[in-house]
């Protein structure tokens, strides 16, 4: 079932739990994440940036993609199909292509001025074709689809002045990272996640960079007001290693197990299993609705 994500995130700030939005890279990943979902009927977001937009030849292949095997697997727990950090113009492409919600990141833009000029124009428009809207303020350590951040803690203040458009949910940085954490990273900042939260109020919060963060941050950020945890290189990491432990072992050399639907089932089923380990960690697991 094919929604945007507003009443499933505005149902999970209320319920103090975090719907999983995991990003998807072809059409073995969306199917991965969809059985993940509807095993534990859980709501669940797909997204996908505009550099793996790219790679599965557009927008709309990837929506259509969605929408399809939505279909063709008979899902019944609700499914949007989200826009991660799209540019202005990615926002467009995007809307035209049949995604369902979508991601104006307007915090690289060069004034915060112009982030919120854009995103009242997103919102708008997303708004009266019936999509959801999250914007972000503040950076998002690491690089994301060749975007840079240090990682900026997002100023309350321009929180509340971005929450005041009307937007579905807000990413806000609070230390996270995109990507794998080093060693030495500090950790979320509670405090700062607490001042923003004062200022948004009941408006669902995202917690982008979600690979790696200790499970017990996890839930403290959850209980705190993070509605939607943004997931992609942990099940990057899981399939990578499902497959090289499928090539060391010898496997795809016996018979016929260099066929696709054999090479590709290690990394499709590690996909399946920790995306349900992130789904009952985010406590989203037997939250669908019809």
């Amino acid at each position: 079932m094919l929604v945007n994500a507003a009443q499933m995130l505005q149902s999970a700030e209320k319920g103090h739990y975090a719907v999983a939005a995991f990003n998807t890279n072809n059409l073995e990943w969306t199917r991965s994440i969809l059985t993940a979902a509807e095993e534990l009927q859980s709501p669940v977001i797909v997204q996908c940036t505009a550099g793996a937009a790219k790679w599965q030849q557009g927008f709309k292949t990837v929506a259509d993609v969605v929408r399809d095997l939505c279909d063709y697997m008979k899902i019944t727990v609700p499914v949007a199909m989200h826009l991660d950090h799209g540019s202005y113009e990615d926002c467009f492409k995007a809307i035209e292509a049949g995604f369902t919600s979508i991601m104006y990141d307007g915090s690289h833009e060069e004034t915060f001025e112009l982030n919120l000029a854009r995103t009242a124009e997103i919102v708008k428009l997303c708004h009266g074709k019936g999509l959801s809207v999250e914007a972000e303020v503040g950076g998002i350590g690491g690089v994301e689809d060749g975007v840079a951040s240090k990682g900026e803690l997002a100023d309350p203040a321009q929180c509340k002045a971005i929450a005041d458009l009307g937007v579905d949910f807000l990413a806000c940085g609070i230390g996270n990272i995109h990507g794998l954490y080093p060693a030495d990273w500090e950790g979320l900042s509670f405090d700062q996640l607490a001042k923003i939260k004062a200022e948004v109020g009941d408006l669902p919060l995202v917690l982008h960079g979600g690979t790696g963060i200790p499970t017990d941050q996890i839930k403290k950020a959850i209980s705190m007001g993070i509605s939607k945890i943004n997931v992609n290189t942990d099940l990057q990491v899981a399939f990578s290693r499902a497959e090289r432990a499928y090539v060391e072992s010898g496997k795809d050399l016996e018979g016929k197990n260099y066929d696709p639907r054999k090479f590709l089932k290690p990394g499709f089923d590690a996909v399946v299993a920790r995306a349900k380990e992130l789904i009952i960690d985010f406590g989203s697991d037997g939250k669908g609705w019809a």
